[in-house]
């Protein structure tokens, strides 16, 4: 392990890239942060924002199985593989099979439960700090946190799920509702949606000013943000690393923390991480209900999510769909499409065809469902990704477990958990 590097090159400036900066910053350490588009540009920003932990579960899960390969071959499937030529993406697909089975997901709901149980406090910490750096954008309670079904055959999948997240330790607190306490929760539901879960002591956020607002705070206790720039190679020689951008020029620093999402691979193979990520798009656009729900709203079967994001006027994100592909394709039509298909009989008193924002986002997916957050191969390259569905959700606690790492500052509850992402394992 290097010694305490006293200047932090970061490659990213999304919830996890920015995090860390925060919590390597609280060590006294100088960071520029680089982004190839602004801040907050890439998954960040059209993310669903659910602070969730009873949620926040790994991605590779039995249920994907038994849906069937072909299912996924479908362009209106909630999950969608394109039928391509690409080697790594058949080599992911085939190490996610692998990790899609019962015993696989137990293993990886246990780490989760760690992850779950600081994830808010982490948060906390952002929001609450005393003096320069403190995040001026608050997280909101989800009250209430609405899961909504057609049928008791559907609802029971997820409460099913909730017990065994319980029985391994995790924290879940539910109860059911029927069609009556749920539509009077939130008016705006279809008659469609029959059966409900209620969850408690959960939280949500409007992710893009949540992030620009922790962009503010690292500036505010001096870090350069620089945006625009695409970083094209990072090398290391002797006590230094040496960060190439697209036009040329270069940055000089002790330690690099590579958070740029989908792309991390890139800059990471050259030292030694192998671990495949890949790009798992998600969609979200903007609708204006009549009624705005109070609070977040969730579909599991349809996996369509949607939140409010703030004032009734500014509306309901409505998020949805894993499509496995490059991270630089275009929007596809098909999936947004698939989305409102999903949505419109969930819904009463919305107009579709206003939707705005439309979005698509890549979110960096790993075979077995775990970030890699630690060390390369180098003592001073680090990396921060491979959240899936989760970079927003765990982004601080990344940023907290990383910069511990990097400076010696870690607990040792701190250590079991970076043991678990570790990027080479």
């Amino acid at each position: 392990m290097a010694q305490h590097p006293q200047h932090v090159v970061v490659v990213g400036a999304g919830m996890v890239g920015l995090s860390t900066a925060w919590h390597l910053q609280e060590q006294g350490v100088t960071v520029t942060v680089v982004d190839s588009e602004g801040v907050g540009a890439g998954s960040s920003w059209g993310n669903a924002g659910w602070l969730a932990p009873a949620l926040t579960l790994p991605l590779p899960e039995p249920a994907i199985l038994k849906q069937g390969i072909l299912a996924t071959l479908r362009p209106d499937s909630p999950v969608y593989v394109p039928l391509r030529a690409d080697r790594r993406l058949v080599q992911f697909l085939a190490g996610f099979a692998r990790h899609s089975t019962s015993g696989q997901w137990n293993k990886a709901i246990a780490v989760f439960n760690l992850a779950n149980a600081g994830a808010l406090a982490a948060y906390d910490e952002l929001t609450e700090h005393e003096g320069t750096g403190r995040v001026e954008e608050p997280t909101l309670d989800a009250e209430p946190f609405l899961a909504g079904f057609v049928s008791e055959a559907d609802r029971s999948v997820l409460v099913e799920e909730f017990r065994h997240v319980a029985a391994t330790g995790g924290l879940t607190d539910f109860e059911l509702l029927d069609r009556d306490d749920l539509h009077t929760l939130a008016p705006s539901l279809g008659d469609a949606v029959t059966h409900g879960v209620r969850l408690h002591g959960q939280r949500y956020l409007n992710p893009g000013r949540f992030v620009n607002a922790l962009a503010d705070a690292v500036v505010a206790r001096g870090a350069e943000i620089a945006t625009g720039q695409r970083v094209t190679d990072v090398t290391q020689r002797g006590p230094e690393v040496r960060v190439t951008l697209e036009n040329g020029e270069s940055l000089a620093a002790d330690s690099v923390v590579l958070a740029n999402g989908s792309w991390v691979g890139r800059l990471a193979r050259a030292h030694g991480i192998r671990k495949v990520v890949q790009a798992g798009r998600g969609y979200s656009f903007t609708v204006h209900p009549e009624q705005v729900p109070t609070g977040p709203v969730y579909f599991p079967t349809q996996r369509v999510a949607c939140t409010p994001l703030g004032k009734p006027e500014e509306g309901l994100r409505v998020a949805g769909m894993m499509e496995f592909r490059s991270p630089d394709d275009p929007l596809d039509p098909r999936r947004v499409t698939a989305i409102v298909d999903a949505a419109t009989p969930m819904f009463t008193g919305v107009d579709w065809t206003e939707r705005h924002d439309e979005w698509v986002g890549s979110r960096p997916c790993t075979t077995d469902g775990l970030p890699l957050v630690g060390a390369s191969r180098s003592d001073r390259v680090f990396v921060a990704g491979g959240h899936g569905m989760w970079g927003v959700a765990l982004g601080p606690l990344t940023g907290k477990l990383l910069a511990g790492a990097m400076t010696g500052t870690s607990s040792a509850a701190d250590r079991t958990l970076l043991s678990a992402f570790d990027p080479l394992r």
